[in-house]
């Protein structure tokens, strides 16, 4: 039950078979109770997805280990011996797939379990022998709403042309946020949409538009080939799995351009650095003119990281997002990149938000860590600093104060508290905290004010 293999090396000819199974369906077994190294390579995978785990990793001289909710663990207390591995992998794959896999010392294709889905399966020689690597690929496309995406996200699929970036690292979701927007539109929009991935990963049912999936290597010889066939194809929307080259960027800006909507992934952390790649990847003498053409194609860039919940029941996605605004654009194509993020800051209003600002929420909201959000804060240190401090509500201050809610104003004015909400406000960084500071401002309230201050920080 496989697709056919896609591989590094590029195909002179394409497969005879190039369709494939969904995965979908009524399950053909049940899901073993334990696994060990007897177990197939499905029934291994199986286990895996009952389990809730992200990826399965198999290798000679270790045991069967999970990736879940970000951390491996070891699932069998024995060790796989070099030949346990070879006979899950051999016996378990398709005869074509091990013979290229002989030859070339790598392999990467899509698996598919009826009623169990989709793996996106990685093989390869090492020095104790055969390494395999799966990742479980979601069964269903979330909804919007339960993705935790800002609802601005939701604008970008609305949008008759331009071009809409999801990046991040490895591993964080970005293909299940692509999929998500796309569903959207495939649930709202009259259109044609064509996707070019590397695999297919998630297979779209078409809904309201017509979808047409075609996979590097199985339909196409390369993503550049298919970028030049899908404009002669009559798209509206385009989706490319990784824009990874200067020449899948050329071809997606320049669809952008001629009036596509055009949705791609890259694997940068933050929406400044992405802006740079995609700038960066082109000749130095035509970087202004590429600048000019991404401010007025650009939509919005969505960055993303997937991180363990503190409960331990799974992941949560912290987010980042750029809309191009008429301000951005402009810092665009004056090559102000670095001023990007105070744009962002500035423009919360239009569901624009800072990496940092989102883990920062979700550590105050205690659905992470505070040691989580410092590791993967842009500045370890000011996260701390913000983590510290608690809020402090405005009622708090004002039922405290005795001159009808002047304190709170002065403070706020004198650079004491700065606002987060409409009704809470915390004590800023590297603020005058002194008493005699603080009694010059609060005057008869002070010792009031001046205990609500300290029980915060």
């Amino acid at each position: 039950m496989t697709s056919k293999i896609i591989n590094e090396d590029k195909p002179n000819s394409l497969p005879i078979n190039f369709t494939g199974i969904t995965g979908r369906g009524q399950p053909e077994t049940a899901a073993p109770s334990q696994i060990n190294h007897q177990n197939s390579l499905n029934e291994i995978l199986i286990f895996a997805r009952h389990k809730n785990a992200s990826d399965v990793h198999l290798g000679a001289l270790k045991p069967i280990v999970f990736r879940q909710y970000g951390k491996l663990k070891n699932i069998t207390p024995e060790n796989l011996s070099a030949e346990h591995v070879k006979n899950i992998v051999s016996t378990g794959l398709p005869s074509e797939i091990i013979e290229l896999f002989e030859q070339s010392g790598d392999a990467e294709y899509v698996h598919t379990i009826v009623g169990y889905g989709r793996f996106r399966v990685s093989i390869m020689k090492q020095r104790n022998g055969w390494d395999l690597t799966a990742r479980l690929i979601p069964l269903d496309i979330p909804k919007f709403e339960d993705t935790g995406m800002p609802s601005s996200c939701s604008n970008l699929t609305k949008w008759a042309q331009g071009m809409v970036l999801i990046t991040g690292p490895a591993g964080c979701g970005k293909t299940t946020t692509l999929a998500v927007l796309v569903e959207m539109i495939n649930q709202n929009r009259h259109d044609h949409i064509i996707s070019i991935e590397e695999p297919i990963e998630i297979v779209y049912e078409p809904k309201q538009s017509q979808i047409t999936q075609r996979e590097i290597n199985v339909h196409t010889l390369s993503q550049a080939n298919a970028l030049r066939a899908a404009l002669r194809e009559d798209p509206d929307i385009l989706v490319v799995s990784e824009l990874r080259d200067l020449a899948s960027i050329q071809l997606a800006v320049s669809a952008a351009e001629t009036g596509h909507l055009v949705f791609g992934t890259m694997n940068t952390i933050n929406a400044a650095q992405t802006i740079s790649r995609v700038v960066d990847s082109f000749p130095a003498e035509d970087q202004s003119i590429i600048r000019n053409m991404i401010s007025e194609s650009l939509r919005g860039v969505i960055c993303q990281q997937l991180i363990p919940r503190k409960d331990g029941t799974g992941m949560i996605p912290a987010y980042e997002i750029l809309i191009v605004s008429p301000p951005v654009a402009s810092l665009i194509r004056s090559g102000k990149i670095g001023q990007i993020n105070n744009a962002i800051t500035t423009s919360r209003a239009i569901g624009m938000i800072l990496m940092d600002n989102s883990l920062e929420i979700l550590a105050k909201k205690d659905l992470i860590t505070k040691a989580e959000a410092c590791e993967r804060a842009s500045n370890p240190a000011a996260m701390a600093l913000l983590l510290i401090n608690r809020n402090i509500p405005k009622s708090k201050i004002n039922e405290a104060d005795s001159t009808n809610g002047t304190i709170l104003n002065d403070l706020i004015q004198f650079g004491v508290l700065e606002e987060v909400s409409s009704s809470e406000v915390r004590v800023k960084q590297n603020a005058e905290l002194k008493e005699d500071f603080i009694k010059k401002i609060a005057r008869n309230d002070s010792d009031k004010i001046w205990e609500i201050l300290m029980q915060s920080i």
